[in-house]
Formats: C-alpha cells, sequence, structure tokens
C-alpha cells in the first residue's frame, strides 16, 4: 500500500512539474511572438509612426464614445410616465428635479419644455428641438475622427507600401540588377507590412464606426419619440376642460 502512494504522488508532483514547465513554455512562447510581431511592425517604416497614431486615437474614441453611450441610456417609459404623473399634479418643481436628477439626454430635452409652461405651445416645441439638436450633436461628437481613421489609415498603408517599393526597385537599380531574389522578397514583404497595418486599423474603426452609430441612431430616435410623446402629453385636455365642454 506504501508503495502504491508513494507511486501516486510521485506522478503526481511530476504532472505538476510538467504543467509548470508547460505554463513556462507558454508564457516563454507567448512573449517571442508579441517580440517578433513588434519587430516585424518596426520593419514597416516611418509610415507606421502615424498608423500607429491613428490606432491610438481610435481606442481612445471608441473607449470615450461607449462610456458616454453607457451613461446616456435610460428606459424612456419608465421616466416618461413619472414625469407625466407629476405633470398632472401640477408639481413642475418636481418634474424638473427629477430631470436634474437623471441627468441624461431625455431628461435635459424636457427640462427646457417644462421650465417653459405657461407659455405658448410653439415656443415649448422650439425649446424642445434646440436642446435635442444639442443632445444629439453630443451623442454624435467626435465619431467623424472614427470616420476619417477608417479612410485614412488604409491610405497611409498603401502610401508606405508605394514608398517601400520603390526604394526596393531602386536599390535593384544601384545594383544593375544582379540582386538575389531572397533581398528583393525581403524588401517587398516588408514594404506590405503597412498596408496590412493600416487595413487592419481602418477594419476596426469602420466596424465600431458603424456600431457606434447603430446604437447612437437608435438613442436618437428613442428622444424623438419621447419629445413627440410629451408634446402630445401638453395638449392633452385636463378633466375640467373635459367636465365644462360636457
Amino acid at each position: 500500500m506504501s508503495v502504491i502512494l508513494t507511486a501516486f504522488f510521485s506522478g503526481l508532483m511530476m504532472l505538476q512539474a510538467n504543467g509548470a514547465e508547460a505554463d513556462t513554455l507558454i508564457a516563454e512562447t507567448a512573449q517571442d511572438e508579441g517580440v517578433r510581431l513588434l519587430t516585424i511592425l518596426f520593419q514597416g517604416g516611418y509610415v507606421m509612426i502615424p498608423i500607429g497614431i491613428l490606432s491610438l486615437v481610435a481606442i481612445y474614441v471608441i473607449a470615450e464614445r461607449w462610456m458616454v453611450l453607457k451613461n446616456s441610456t435610460m428606459e424612456p417609459e419608465r421616466f416618461m410616465s413619472g414625469i407625466e404623473e407629476l405633470l398632472k399634479s401640477g408639481n413642475t418643481k418636481a418634474a424638473i428635479q427629477q430631470c436634474d436628477d437623471a441627468d441624461k439626454p431625455l431628461g435635459r430635452i424636457l427640462k427646457q419644455g417644462i421650465r417653459r409652461l405657461g407659455r405658448p405651445i410653439t415656443d415649448i416645441e422650439d425649446a424642445i428641438k434646440n436642446a435635442g439638436k444639442k443632445e444629439i450633436f453630443m451623442l454624435e461628437k467626435k465619431m467623424d475622427w472614427l470616420a476619417t481613421i477608417a479612410g485614412v489609415a488604409p491610405l497611409l498603408g498603401f502610401l508606405g507600401t508605394v514608398t517601400g517599393m520603390i526604394q526596393a526597385f531602386m536599390q535593384i537599380q544601384n545594383l544593375q540588377g544582379n540582386v538575389n531574389p531572397s533581398v528583393l522578397a525581403g524588401g517587398i514583404w516588408e514594404a506590405l507590412i503597412t498596408t496590412a497595418a493600416g487595413l487592419a486599423v481602418g477594419i476596426f474603426a469602420y466596424f465600431f464606426y458603424n456600431y457606434l452609430l447603430g446604437k447612437i441612431n437608435r438613442m436618437i430616435f428613442e428622444l424623438e419619440m419621447a419629445s413627440t410623446e410629451f408634446m402630445e402629453l401638453l395638449q392633452k385636455p385636463t378633466p375640467k376642460k373635459e367636465a365644462v365642454q360636457r
């Protein structure tokens, strides 16, 4: 029995040792792959610098817009029902306070309309439209940066490839055609690095541009529907008016 237990624990220790060696090997392999990738990217030339800057700007804009949209999301139906109950009871101060507490685009839009209650309906409608335009502008802010990056990054990549090919053929001319094919192939793949990097950054920026734009358009639609519902609420006859008409 003791021999069996000794063999069992010995095997377990060997497995743990092999697992640790495997983890170390995987970590070293991943580190070597990262170093190799950076080395390849650096061989793309000076054009890789603006492409790298564009990639960082794209990541910043995506993260910043993502947080803005996340902080602007709310449930319009629940918010509108609360505002409607407060306005029906005539408590406009509480309705304005609820808009301030929400601190969302819809709350800021409706606040401008509530503050103008008692004025002509056209004044209230204009105030809501102006507030809506401001909120839409804030939601779409910096989205043009992503669109520009999606278009410029691939062009920079092609520019780097063209200049790299020019340098490769100039080298062939200087050597009067006596060049090793492997050297020529090396110059060509180094020139193509910028195209691959530019396309990667462009595809990345274009994908998130369309994704974020879809979320923004959906939020704008919800704001427009809620604003229309608010205007219809203001134009509804009150119970006293209905009683008088009867």
